[in-house]
C-alpha cells in the first residue's frame, strides 16, 4: 500500500495543495486503487451551476479540446483552399503574359489581367527607362524623379491607405482609391548595389480599392512580391 511518506511532515510543514497535486501527478495508479473517487469527487461545471463528477469534468475538457482542434483543422483546410485558388489565378495570369507577343501591349495587359483575375477595382502601371521604340507610349511618361526615387526606395510592396502619392494619379479613378498596394518593378539584384543589392526600380504597379481593409498595412506582402517579380520579368522586353 502506498503511504504518504512523500509528503513533508504535517507538523514541521503543513501539507499544501501543491504537495497533493505533486503526489497525484507522481502516483498515476492512485485512482486505479481508489476508482470510487472518480465518481465521488464533485466539481463545479464551467457551463452551469451544478456539480459534476471528476470523470464528467474530464470528458467536458476533452470535448472542448476536440472542438478547438476541429476548428484549427477547418481553418487550415480553408487556408489551403484559398492558397490553391490564388496560385491557380497567378499561374493563369503569368501564362497570359508569357503568351503575349506584343511588348508595347504588355503594361495594359498586366493591369487588365490583374483586375480580372484578382478582382482588383483599379490598377495603374508606369514603366521608365524603356527602349526608344516604346518611349512615346502613355505607360512610359508622366513620372517625376521623386516618384522614381520612391519606387527604388521600396524594398518590398507597400500596403496602406491612400495618402495622396503621385502614383494615385495613374489610376482611372484616383478619388475612389482608399487602400493601396504599390509594387516596385525592378530587374535582377545587383551585387554590392544599394538597397540591399536590389536593382533600381524601372516601374511601379499600383493596385487600389475603395475598401479600406483590402490592402491594409498589416497584411503579408509575399504574394504581391511574386506578382511584382513576374511583371518585372515580362516587362524586361521593353528595356
Amino acid at each position: 500500500m502506498t503511504t504518504f511518506t512523500q509528503f513533508p511532515s504535517a507538523i514541521g510543514s503543513p501539507i499544501t495543495e501543491d504537495d497533493i497535486a505533486n503526489y497525484l501527478a507522481n502516483t498515476p495508479d492512485f485512482f486505479e486503487r481508489h476508482a470510487e473517487l472518480l465518481a465521488a469527487v464533485q466539481l463545479s461545471s464551467p457551463h452551469s451551476q451544478r456539480a459534476v463528477s471528476l470523470q464528467e469534468r474530464q470528458a467536458t475538457l476533452l470535448r472542448e479540446k476536440i472542438r478547438m482542434l476541429e476548428q484549427r483543422i477547418m481553418d487550415m483546410i480553408r487556408n489551403v483552399n484559398e492558397n490553391m485558388v490564388l496560385s491557380d489565378k497567378l499561374l493563369q495570369w503569368a501564362r497570359t503574359l508569357f503568351l503575349n507577343t506584343d511588348p508595347q501591349a504588355l503594361p495594359q495587359l498586366i493591369a487588365d489581367e490583374l483586375a480580372d483575375q484578382f478582382s482588383v477595382p483599379q490598377v495603374g502601371i508606369k514603366v521608365w527607362g524603356v527602349a526608344p521604340p516604346y518611349q512615346g507610349y502613355a505607360f512610359a511618361g508622366g513620372v517625376s524623379d521623386d516618384a522614381k526615387s520612391f519606387a527604388t526606395s521600396l524594398t518590398e510592396p507597400f500596403c496602406g491607405v491612400n495618402t495622396g502619392l503621385e502614383a494615385i494619379n495613374w489610376l482611372p479613378e484616383p478619388q475612389a482609391a482608399v487602400s493601396l498596394a504599390i509594387l516596385p518593378l525592378r530587374g535582377l539584384p545587383e551585387a554590392g548595389g544599394a538597397h540591399g543589392g536590389l536593382a533600381p526600380a524601372f516601374g511601379l504597379l499600383v493596385l487600389a480599392s475603395p475598401d479600406a481593409q483590402r490592402f491594409n498595412s498589416t497584411m503579408g506582402t509575399e504574394f504581391l512580391a511574386r506578382i511584382a517579380e513576374l511583371a518585372s520579368a515580362a516587362l524586361s522586353r521593353l528595356r
